[in-house]
């Protein structure tokens, strides 16, 4: 069929429904409802959709678009629920299932008849991470039924006045940041953890640090440090953390408020948004061993594990972003991990985000966002060319969530690659502007050949996991829930480890790189790289600084 998609932003879901969609052979065009009703109905008059399926949409559609065909709203909640807020009513509620309901657009908001629906465990984690992995796990289900269900024809939505559906409607009106608010002498650390959680993204738990208003973004419990409720107690890796009234938590990113006279009002390293508005002494940095002990209940965006033969570098930054800071810590771990006498290394292997390269919204707040720029990519370079230099064991890329641009040439460059079922990547710098480096040019055409790598760095479209896997981008797809993803990675990286083969495989891996060396070195491709992108990085006039702007300041319309 040719489906319309229209989405306020083509976000994770947007793109994993425009892929998976795209998958089953369907043509699938996108229309941004940002850009205005209007760009909505010319989409639609000027190529007339069969059906149009809303996957994100923070606006109603047109009256005459959704009253002319047929509309599905892809709604985060399960049957009968209806608001704009549903994910954080859920989180709030401390509820252990919610669900997602595809129904059809009419005048009233999320009363339309219904198409599907399908439950999913609520686990406890951020919204955003929530909303990527259980909540889009289930709205894949529940829009291929849908799709189906409107291609053959027979099938007779339920309208919700049909007493079964009716019984369950329930309207939740949005969650205001009253109700995000957070007493810091009256709750209790689950209580602040479960209001970070739910606003861990957009829109975040506005508050005051340092004398000023700011939005708290993310929250993770810590069992050792304490103080008086609210005090700010230490700072780990551009996190802080914060007493509650019977233990502490870690912030780990802050967003100043658009009126403050911040010149960079959007998230950032806690500890970047706070420098020089804290009155005192500095707070302590209390770094966390790479190797934390599996009593301690604290939390870092870098761990290292060791099972036999197996080594595991663990890594989560929030929304995937790689700072310069970020790259050269991650190195230091792998470095680390390269003293272990194991013959496995397994890279990532957490859920949600792999690596969406580097770190726009710390480039954006430099003072000198250019030089910023050439840093945070010279680190990841430095990263990247560490894992191809690996010849002593098998690197192991796990990925448990999305991955973009230089996140998925960081995976690119392990000798295998596992993904979950469920995750999108994006192989692709074009929608930034932005040439690519961390030696795509090597490690992409050797994957997919001169053709596809082509191909997909220009039409920069998202790639499901299974396409990746068919076009050799992904080795091995895992069809597990995001929540098993590190253990059955474990399991697996166990297996591989005992092979018989292992020592022959390792051998061929060094002489290949020993060949690949000599008929081009590495230096080469990285030199022409960070040439190009130095070109853009250093022009005023370059898109890539007007993209990046509105990406990060989230304007409306920008770069997606």
């Amino acid at each position: 069929m040719d489906i319309l998609l229209v989405a306020s932003a083509f976000n994770s879901l947007s793109q994993r429904v425009h892929a998976e969609l795209s998958d089953l052979g369907h043509r699938v065009d996108l229309v941004l409802a940002g850009h205005g009703p209007d760009a909505v109905r010319r989409a639609v008059r000027e190529r007339p959709p069969e059906l149009i399926v809303a996957p994100m949409l923070k606006t109603a559609l047109p009256e005459d678009v959704w009253r002319r065909h047929t509309c599905l709203i892809v709604h985060p909640g399960p049957l009968g629920d209806r608001g704009p807020s549903s994910l954080d009513w859920a989180i709030a509620a401390g509820a252990d299932q919610w669900g997602v309901t595809v129904l059809q657009a009419e005048a009233a908001m999320d009363a339309g008849p219904v198409w599907a629906s399908e439950p999913f465990p609520v686990a406890p984690v951020g919204k955003s991470d929530l909303y990527r992995n259980e909540a889009a796990d289930a709205a894949l289900t529940a829009v291929h039924r849908a799709v189906r269900r409107y291609a053959d024809g027979s099938y007779k939505p339920r309208p919700q006045s049909d007493p079964a559906v009716h019984a369950q409607v329930v309207w939740r009106d949005v969650f205001r940041q009253r109700r995000r608010r957070i007493d810091w002498a009256a709750d209790d650390t689950a209580t602040v953890l479960r209001k970070l959680r739910g606003a861990d993204s957009q829109p975040g738990v506005l508050d005051e640090l340092g004398g000023r208003e700011v939005f708290l973004h993310g929250g993770h419990p810590e069992d050792e440090l304490r103080g008086e409720p609210g005090e700010l107690l230490a700072t780990r890796a551009g996190a802080v953390c914060r007493a509650t009234r019977d233990g502490a938590v870690w912030i780990p990113e802050l967003r100043p408020r658009k009126n403050s006279g911040d010149p960079a009002p959007f998230r950032r390293p806690a500890t970047d948004v706070l420098a020089g508005h804290l009155a005192g002494p500095a707070l302590p940095e209390r770094p966390a061993p790479l190797e934390v002990p599996p009593d301690r209940t604290t939390w870092t965006d870098i761990r290292y594990r060791e099972h036999g033969d197996v080594g595991l570098v663990a890594f989560s930054f929030p929304g995937g972003a790689m700072s310069t800071d970020h790259c050269r810590r991650l190195l230091a771990a792998y470095r680390y991990a390269l003293d272990r006498p194991t013959r496995v290394l397994v890279l990532g292997g957490r859920r949600d985000f792999f690596s969406n390269g580097i770190h726009l919204n710390v480039i954006e707040a430099a003072p000198d966002p250019a030089e910023e720029s050439r840093a945070n990519l010279d680190a990841m370079d430095d990263l990247v060319e560490a894992v191809l230099r690996t010849t002593d064991r098998l690197v192991v890329a796990a990925l448990g969530g999305n991955a973009a641009a230089g996140g998925v040439m960081l995976a690119l460059a392990a000798d295998e690659v596992w993904c979950r079922a469920g995750a999108v990547l994006n192989p692709h710098y074009r929608r930034m502007g932005l040439y690519g480096s961390e030696f795509w040019t090597y490690s992409l055409p050797r994957r997919v050949g001169a053709d596809t790598a082509r191909r997909l760095t220009q039409e920069a479209q998202p790639v499901s996991a299974a396409t990746a896997a068919r076009t050799g981008l992904v080795d091995r797809l895992l069809p597990v829930p995001a929540p098993d993803f590190a253990a059955e990675t474990g399991r697996l990286a166990a297996e591989l480890a005992g092979t018989p083969d292992l020592d022959r495989r390792i051998a061929a891996k060094a002489a290949a790189r020993r060949a690949d060396e000599e008929e081009r070195p590495l230096a080469a491709y990285r030199r022409e790289e960070l040439a190009r992108m130095h070109a853009v990085f250093f022009d005023p006039g370059a898109a890539y600084h007007r993209l990046r702007s509105d990406f990060v300041r989230k304007v409306p319309g920008g770069a997606r």
